[in-house]
């Protein structure tokens, strides 16, 4: 009996422990079977959409389109997002290595799961920190962000980053992994992705990084909202130190290094970048303008058209960075002193900055300027009548104004705020290679974040005497005349009815004064109007305004013999264009501002043609060329050739040029000084600057600071100044080409002893 209940003790355990062993696999594989299907279901966008194929060889990023200059450098982006791509081969081997050893120092082991890390964050609950590897991270963000914190949904979340980040890992190589990675992360201040970032907080391109500053950036990776460098230094600096111990842990610096590196202050060359500051601001705008045409006519293979806010375009561009900063520099320097000087003369001018026009005037432009502001669109849009919107600019508010000095808080009514902003001197200048086209330098104003109009491709304003040389070109060419021919300088009237004159011309000369006997030469550099009215008389206009045309003016050019005397509007880029002929042997060539556009692959989309004829041959190109080193030797441009005292941008220094290379040049005044110019050229670089107000009525009231001389050649000057001590940009100091068995005589007499310009008065003034 007892071995019979033994028996049945003993069968009954067996039983039992077949059925837990049974109940256990049973369990076991059902759990497996379920964590199978979950991660299927979840592979295919049952549990919530899943990226294709296609989405994981071509991930949305939102691209920005580049500006880059010819020099290599990003000058500007078009964004709606400011990120840019890069490949592995342009993120520095410093930033890699803090990266990896910070965030993964697993990350050439794994395949997109670090399985001891999981483990060790499960045993942990998550206390000794994460075990999500770089390719999760990048599965997170690049399709579908943070996601939710509600348990079931981020347990769902992380499943779709295994599947992703082992999918990544199959279709991408680690060092591609690592690029997207770089570049998909947004660092705050409108940058996403490092190229953004190292442009934003050390004005670099990435590769120039330091050890420090690209630890820096990748302890954001952390949060970049709190370790941001602008707000919390202290903070940046601790993660800093903390990515600096952990390369020294990975043995990929020295602990010498670490300790010195940890050790720097944080140092930041903020650039915040954006559509209306930075390098190249008013090119910029232009190049959008033509980009925006260029996508209307360009299609993408597929048909669908390109966006320059999010296709991360490269546009490759004429433009030299580093000349363009020159440029840039030389007219904040001149321009700003040149306006103390204005407000200083304003303020004896109970109608500043308008000179010699009525108060009805006066209201003329004040309204219109009214009418064409913000302030009257909103108003105008609320259903406000003309009479309370006027009535709203005589209300006092708070407002931010533009100073040289920086932006300044201020309290003033609207009305006088458009005063205050019509007192502003603007410039424009371009600079460009006539043997090419290509642009290299564009600064359109003075300030793009106050002052959007564009004063080299936009505005066309008068060119007062760099008009006449080609007055000059047109009679040289028809009446077969040199340089060196003589032509009486003496009183002259244009009968009426001559040249379709309504009524009889009498010019006369700035200075009042008759010189008799002068070569063309002498006339030119000291910008005789007499003898441009004799010219002009010769050819007749229609010659001259043919060849203008020829030479690249587009404006439309009156056919009256004044044109001789520079009543033309044109702008500062067909003038560039026009002079870079002379230049160029006689060869036209239309400014070059791209040479290619490139998709987000590097495929080339565009390449532009460029555009040139013949308008003059080498002997007449060069003889103008030899009128206009005339003006630079013993005419209005003689001052860039001395060293004393006098008007300019600098009071103390005066004009501190002192040229002794062969320099062609003009300078141009327009009736009452409301222009002022300056055209300069060495044989590989034609530059044209262009000083005025806005309004023509509102201006200097004296010839003395007024004109082209003392207004835009010191913006030349200081420029070329600039260029010449930086020898990489290879400005050249040379002769001009002096064509082989030339026929026209040109040399005439030795240049004249450079003499002291300290009161210079006008020479180039034009009156009719």
């Amino acid at each position: 009996m007892a071995t019979k209940q033994n028996n049945n003790k003993v069968n009954t355990v067996d039983k039992d422990f077949k059925y837990y062993t049974k109940t256990f696999w049973k369990i076991f594989f059902s759990g497996m079977g379920a964590v199978v299907l979950f991660f299927l279901f979840a592979s295919w966008g049952i549990l919530g959409s899943m990226p294709s194929f296609e989405d994981l060889e071509n991930p949305d990023s939102n691209l920005a389109t580049e500006v880059i200059s010819s020099d290599g450098v990003v000058i500007g982006k078009y964004f709606q997002k400011n990120r840019s791509q890069l490949k592995y081969s342009d993120l520095p081997k410093n930033l890699v290595d803090a990266l990896v050893a910070t965030e993964d120092e697993r990350f050439y082991e794994h395949s997109g799961i670090d399985g001891r890390g999981t483990l060790r964050a499960i045993a942990s609950l998550g206390s000794s920190g994460g075990a999500s590897t770089l390719t999760q991270q990048l599965a997170k963000q690049l399709f579908h962000g943070e996601g939710s914190k509600f348990l079931p949904f981020r347990i769902i979340q992380k499943a779709k980053e295994w599947i992703i980040a082992i999918r990544l890992e199959r279709q991408y190589t680690k060092n591609e992994i690592l690029a997207m990675y770089c570049n998909i992360y947004d660092f705050g201040n409108f940058s996403v992705g490092v190229s953004s970032a190292a442009q934003t907080y050390f004005s670099k391109e990435p590769k120039n990084l330091t050890i420090d500053e690209s630890a820096i950036l990748v302890g954001m990776f952390k949060n970049s909202t709190l370790y941001n460098p602008v707000r919390n230094p202290q903070g940046v600096k601790n993660r800093r130190n903390v990515v600096l111990a952990q390369m020294e842990k990975s043995k990929m610096i020295s602990e010498a290094q670490k300790l010195k590196l940890q050790s720097l202050p944080i140092t930041l060359h903020f650039k915040l970048e954006s559509h209306r500051e930075g390098t190249a601001t008013y090119f910029r705008e232009y190049l959008r303008d033509y980009m925006k045409k260029w996508v209307d006519e360009n299609k993408k293979p597929d048909g669908s058209d390109y966006d320059i806010y999010k296709d991360g375009l490269k546009i490759y561009t004429t433009i030299d960075s580093r000349m363009q900063l020159h440029a840039e520099e030389a007219v904040s320097a001149h321009m700003a002193n040149l306006q103390e000087e204005f407000f200083i003369q304003a303020k004896k001018n109970k109608n500043a900055p308008f000179v010699n026009i009525s108060s009805a005037e006066t209201q003329r432009i004040l309204t219109q300027a009214m009418k064409s502001s913000n302030r009257w669109s909103v108003l105008k849009s609320l259903d406000k009548t003309d009479e309370e919107i006027i009535k709203s600019f005589s209300v006092k508010a708070k407002m931010t104004v533009f100073t040289w000095k920086g932006e300044k808080d201020t309290i003033m009514t609207p009305i006088d705020s458009i005063r205050y902003y019509k007192h502003f001197l603007q410039s424009g200048l371009m600079a460009m290679e006539p043997q090419t086209g290509n642009i290299k330098a564009w600064v359109g104003g003075i300030n793009y974040k106050y002052f959007q109009y564009d004063h080299v491709g936009q505005g066309a304003r008068q060119v007062g005497s760099t008009f006449k040389p080609f007055v000059y070109a047109t009679a040289i060419e028809q009446l077969n005349m040199s340089p060196c021919d003589s032509i009486i300088d003496a009183p002259f009237t244009m009968p009426a009815g001559r040249h379709h004159a309504t009524e009889a011309w009498s010019p006369r000369n700035s200075d009042n004064k008759y010189r008799g006997m002068v070569t063309l030469k002498k006339a030119l550099a000291n910008s005789i109007n007499t003898i441009s009215a004799k010219l002009m008389d010769k050819v007749g206009p229609e010659a001259v305004v043919k060849l203008t045309h020829k030479l690249g003016v587009k404006s439309e050019i009156p056919i009256q013999a004044s044109i001789a005397l520079g009543a033309v509007d044109i702008t500062v880029e067909d003038m560039v264009a026009a002079y870079g002929t002379f230049a160029n042997q006689g060869v036209y060539i239309k400014p070059q501002f791209l040479t290619r556009i490139e998709d987000k692959s590097g495929v080339i989309i565009y390449e532009p043609i460029p555009e040139s004829h013949d308008v003059l041959n080498k002997d007449i190109a060069f003889a103008i060329i030899k009128l206009l080193e005339g003006v630079t030797e013993g005419g209005s441009g003689n001052r860039l050739r001395t060293e004393g005292g006098g008007y300019g941008y600098n009071r103390i220094t005066g004009y501190p040029y002192k040229f002794t290379n062969p320099i062609a040049g003009k300078t141009g005044t327009t009736q009452n000084q409301s222009d002022g110019w300056f055209m300069g050229m060495v044989p590989n670089l034609v530059t044209g600057v262009w000083v005025g107000c806005e309004d023509r009525s509102a201006r200097f009231k004296s010839i003395t600071y007024g004109q082209g001389a003392t207004a835009a050649l010191p913006v030349w000057a200081y420029f070329m100044k600039l260029c010449y001590a930086d020898p990489e940009l290879k400005v050249s100091k040379e002769e001009f080409d002096r064509p082989a068995n030339l026929s026209i005589k040109v040399d005439c007499y030795s240049a004249p002893k450079a003499k002291d310009t300290t009161a210079v008065q006008n020479t180039d003034e034009f009156e009719f």
